[in-house]
């Protein structure tokens, strides 16, 4: 895109930031340029902000069911997959899968359920509890 051709529509940040840009200026070469926005692209943040929401919201669901742990939802609250929660809890991907289970969950001991809290930088009991204050 020509530097003349950068959106500048008032995005999120528009009024408190400028987004970096690369374009092509006059002379053929790639400069950097600023941005307020781009409409299109704040509507692709929407969607995907949305798919997350609704995704935690699933998550949140299936713990309330009985049919996930919390570190389920945790999980997908924090945007995590089994593979990273694993590598910070020094554990198999499959002891993470196995965690999600209500029945196992209940079993583990205190200090796997602190070290689970940590990772997801909460207290706990409302790693434990989830929506007792929601």
């Amino acid at each position: 895109m020509k530097k003349d051709e950068i959106p500048q529509d008032n995005g999120y940040l528009g009024k408190i930031a400028r987004e970096v840009t690369y374009a092509i200026d006059e002379d053929g070469n790639y400069v950097t340029a600023q941005s307020t926005g781009w409409s299109v692209k704040e509507d692709a943040n929407d969607v995907a902000w949305e798919s997350f929401e609704r995704q935690i919201n699933e998550a949140k669901q299936k713990v309330i069911n009985g049919e996930m742990s919390p570190v389920f939802y945790w999980m997908e609250k924090r945007m995590m997959d089994v593979g990273i929660v694993a590598q910070y809890m020094r554990i198999w991907k499959w002891s993470v899968k196995r965690h999600m289970k209500p029945s196992v969950f209940k079993t583990l001991s205190e200090n796997k359920i602190r070290k689970y809290a940590e990772v997801f930088e909460i207290s706990v009991e409302e790693f434990k509890n989830p929506f007792n204050n929601k």
